[in-house]
């Protein structure tokens, strides 16, 4: 027998940072965000060898442990070992042996929501192996205390929830910790074009998510006024982003972007880099209207809103720089996953 899972990477269109803890607990969030067709993709083999093997095979790490009822948290694929170690202590297991293998399309700091992604792939697998009583929301909500409280790792809330729902959805975080999934019904046409004229450009960069993260926390905990302003202003955004998308104003979306860009900016000050302003400027000047760094910023991948058919311009633009605009697709569907016998 074996189980396997698969679930979507996100963009976040607007509202990103807004589900970051404290400010979604002081002001309450709103996010933006769309599925796109890569995945984390997760393989559960049980067996009778009284061990368990994690094995990431797009980072070429793999490591063996005896059966136990609670495993280390030493800096080796703590993710794996997070997720068994809370679904053995939540449903009072005896230990399990078996193989675990993952693969994710994109790089870790990526900003399109990998790890946390990777960790509700994991645990849908787990669900589907061990029959667990859990639904989507809580799923999503078990991933993220097994990532931000139990493992402690810095970040908001939206990952889990996208990945877990799929589609494109509007989210709202309130002040009292609950989260709210309103999924938008967008017509396949709107989605098409929205596709085709939203380049997501990987700048072959990567970034520390945690440092920019604890930057934007410090910088709520020390009432920044600027900061706070650009996070009400981003939030806001997700809000006039969700009715030019219901509306089909797609254009209208790229001015959007560019004025969140401005705003995102100024949250923490290691958003942005030197290159991502070069990266950024050159989609401009090529023929996109707006634009944003994906996740926490910092490096990973960009998108940039490309209209009157600019699209073939940008990414030619943007060949100087050395990285790779990324083919993909909008997906409705969210965490899936199927047992092979």
């Amino acid at each position: 027998m074996i189980i396997r899972s698969k679930a979507p990477l996100r963009i976040g269109l607007a509202g990103g940072g807004s589900d970051v803890a404290p400010y979604s607990e002081i002001y309450g969030g709103a996010i933006l965000n769309a599925t796109v067709t890569m995945y984390a993709y997760a393989t559960i083999k049980p067996t009778n060898e009284s061990k368990i093997v994690f094995h990431a095979t797009d980072k070429e790490e793999r490591y063996e442990y005896k059966s136990d009822k609670k495993l280390p948290i030493d800096g080796k694929l703590d993710l794996f070992k997070g997720i068994y170690n809370r679904i053995i202590e939540d449903y009072k297991l005896e230990p399990l042996s078996f193989e675990l293998s993952t693969f994710v399309d994109a790089p870790p700091g990526s900003g399109l929501g990998t790890s946390s992604t990777l960790v509700t792939a994991v645990l849908g697998a787990f669900v589907e192996w061990l029959k667990l009583p859990l639904g989507e929301y809580d799923i999503a909500r078990l991933s993220y205390k097994i990532e931000r409280i139990d493992l402690d790792m810095a970040g908001g809330k939206q990952d889990q929830y996208a990945a877990t729902f799929g589609g494109v959805n509007f989210m709202e975080f309130s002040t009292d910790d609950k989260v709210i999934v309103n999924p938008l019904r967008i017509k396949p046409l709107i989605l098409n074009e929205l596709a085709f004229n939203l380049v997501l450009f990987n700048t072959e960069t990567s970034r520390f998510s945690s440092q920019i993260i604890e930057a934007q926390r410090q910088n709520v905990i020390n009432k920044n006024k600027n900061s706070i302003e650009a996070m009400h202003n981003i939030k806001n955004q997700a809000l006039m982003m969700k009715e030019a998308l219901l509306r089909g104003q797609l254009d209208r979306m790229g001015d959007l972007l560019n004025d969140g860009w401005h705003h995102k900016k100024q949250m923490a000050s290691n958003i942005t880099t030197p290159l991502l302003e070069k990266i950024y400027q050159t989609a401009l000047n090529a023929g996109a209207s707006g634009g944003k760094i994906s996740g926490a910023g910092g490096g990973g991948f960009m998108f940039f809103y490309c209209p009157n058919n600019s699209r073939n311009s940008v990414i030619k633009a943007l060949e100087q720089f050395g990285g790779q605009a990324k083919r993909y697709e909008f997906t409705q569907i969210g965490l899936t996953s199927w047992t092979v016998s």
